[in-house]
């Protein structure tokens, strides 16, 4: 699936209003492993938010799967990322009062799977992430790099055709985040497009594609030199 932002800007209301995206115009192909790099605050997770349907751009244009986001209403837009997109927060916005295995399962919810499949499908996910044995436990009992897994396996468990992830490895040790690099590019290899924005060298290293954001601005994208 493709992901296409045309002459996009996105400012935030404020005094004053604050400018995090500035005219950002890029493309990521269907099947692209892409890693997105800048300092804190250069725009990386509002992209990340565009490229999801999340938020909506202040000017410019969004498609998805080249569809353009402004034509879709909310429930519609739900529906696109429910069936295509998977995404990883930063900060795991899981539901405290559901165990890792529920949790996970609601990343079905969209696409009108029965509850026992979602649960099969849920704890087979967890397996693929290292977390089988924490599949009953709650969030609040979970380490961050516990919660960090149960957040990639939610966004896994819908088979997506497109995962963006804000950074996936930051809150895990070199290790797992070793393990969750080679699952997410073992997605890549399936077919799968992965946009990671990230602070990682070894994560920015392992994509096929680095795209470079400033001030809101891209100022270096290595798919440059292949087009």
């Amino acid at each position: 699936m493709s992901i296409e932002l045309r002459g996009v800007h996105k400012t935030y209301p404020g005094s004053p209003p604050v400018a995090s995206l500035r005219g950002v115009s890029v493309t990521v192909a269907a099947g692209e492993q892409v890693a997105i790099v800048g300092t804190s605050g250069s725009g990386k997770s509002t992209l990340l938010n565009l490229m999801a349907g999340l938020d909506r751009p202040t000017a410019g244009t969004v498609r998805i799967a080249n569809v353009d986001i402004a034509t879709l209403a909310d429930r519609a837009l739900s529906g696109l990322r429910a069936h295509h997109v998977g995404v990883v927060f930063q900060g795991f916005h899981l539901l405290e009062s559901l165990t890792a295995v529920d949790n996970v399962a609601t990343g079905l919810l969209y696409q009108g799977v029965p509850a026992r499949q979602r649960a099969l499908r849920a704890g087979r996910v967890l397996d693929q992430v290292g977390l089988a044995h924490r599949a009953e436990h709650r969030p609040g009992t979970l380490s961050g790099g516990e919660r960090q897994r149960v957040a990639i396996a939610r966004a896994l468990i819908g088979m997506p055709t497109v995962i963006l992830a804000d950074e996936p490895t930051g809150n895990l040790d070199t290790a797992t985040g070793r393990t969750i690099l080679t699952l997410l590019r073992r997605l890549g290899a399936d077919g799968t497009t992965i946009v990671v924005a990230t602070h990682d060298a070894d994560v920015a290293a392992a994509m096929n594609r680095r795209i470079v954001i400033s001030d809101g601005r891209i100022v270096g994208d290595t798919g440059e030199e292949h087009r």
